[in-house]
């Protein structure tokens, strides 16, 4: 089978989906792997790494699309390279499902597989998969590093001649994947870590890091079977803002990772909030993207408020690349090998597997 990768929009995405150790493994399998000029060079990986090691390079991204039977990516592709896709063609990638969701129904249409990783099931089998779990890995560990450099004052507590200097206080609002992360790195640091989630399941895994979870009435009932958390109600709402409001009044560092998948970021950090920070607080909002965790967020900007910094990225790791590129490829793999049929070297969609079943477009 032919599989390939096309150049993502650089000015967003600078992650690959196919790195040089991976495309060795997809040929190791059987298949006939195509890449355009010049597909990894901004990563240090050139095409001769990947040519030494079997991978066809073409002048024209247009001959890869029209040819080859499977395309991996990060994102979905440009308007003018998806309406090159043929029938029976398969494209997997992070596809933004709710966003996507007309050009998604369009390509359906004309019957091209689409099968976007976001959707994995929150299974064991499905975990060397997870592309949300090792990018918001490392999402969580660059957003502490890009608070600490932006916060002014030393992190750890240093007791000199001269006198002692606190630890920083944090607090990471969300304990996912990225918010654990993120309450470990601080942890290493030096800091005091608090942290706060609407699943009570969180109080183990934050207090295992070190951290210190604050505890909000009713946080039980806002898990959904999947492990994702679910909008709060107005009264669980009410509370948090409670506590919240209370103990900023002796955080330094904010680090916002609260999403719910399909929607917009709920609003957690209020305007009348702003009023309890200290000057020169930072916030570093990882749910920028989507709206952000603070009333005054925006993506790609740093926005200051009574003396505290908000900072929020389209896309913090485009920081880490490199990283991002290993882990993302290796999830990528480990999927279409679960997809891909050896003795008939063909893709066998079976939709009584969790895992397909889920993350097919239909």
């Amino acid at each position: 089978m032919n599989l390939g990768s096309i150049i993502e929009n650089k000015s967003f995405e600078k992650r690959i989906a196919l790195t040089p150790e991976i495309a060795k493994k997809y040929i190791s399998l059987g298949f006939k792997v195509s890449l355009p000029n010049g597909y990894g060079v901004h990563l240090g990986f050139n095409d001769e790494d990947y040519k030494s090691l079997g991978v066809q390079f073409l002048d024209n991204e247009k001959d890869i699309i029209k040819n080859t039977e499977i395309i991996i990516q990060l994102g979905l592709p440009e308007d003018e390279k998806l309406s090159l896709l043929n029938e029976n063609q398969t494209l997997v990638g992070s596809l933004n499902v709710f966003s996507n969701k007309a050009k998604l129904d369009d390509l359906k249409k004309k019957k091209i597989n689409c099968f976007s990783l976001e959707l994995l099931p929150r299974i064991t089998r499905a975990q060397s998969m997870d592309i949300l779990s090792s990018q918001a890995n490392l999402a969580g560990y660059k957003a502490v590093i890009e608070a600490f450099q932006a916060y002014e004052k030393a992190i750890p507590m240093m007791m000199t001649a001269a006198g002692t200097i606190p630890a920083a206080k944090v607090l990471v609002v969300g304990a996912g994947v990225a918010g654990l992360q993120a309450i470990a790195t601080a942890k290493r640091m030096g800091a005091v870590v608090f942290a706060t989630d609407v699943r009570m399941a969180s109080k183990e895994q934050v207090e295992s890091l070190g951290g210190k979870f604050l505890t909000v009435e009713g946080a039980e009932n806002l898990e959904t079977e999947g492990g994702y958390a679910k909008e709060a109600s107005e009264d669980f709402k009410k509370k948090q803002e409670e506590l919240l409001s209370e103990t900023l009044k002796k955080i330094d560092i904010i680090i916002c990772t609260a999403l719910i998948p399909g929607k917009k970021a709920p609003k957690i950090i209020k305007e009348e909030m702003f009023k309890n920070l200290q000057k020169g607080s930072i916030i570093y909002d990882l749910a920028a993207i989507q709206g952000g965790n603070t009333v005054f967020t925006e993506v790609n900007k740093i926005v200051e408020k009574n003396g505290v910094k908000i900072l929020g990225e389209a896309n913090i790791l485009n920081k880490l690349p490199v990283s991002a590129s290993n882990l993302y490829s290796k999830n990528v793999f480990n999927f279409i090998l679960n997809l891909y049929d050896k003795e008939k070297k063909k893709l066998n969609i079976n939709l009584d597997d969790e895992i397909i079943e889920k993350t097919l477009i239909k």
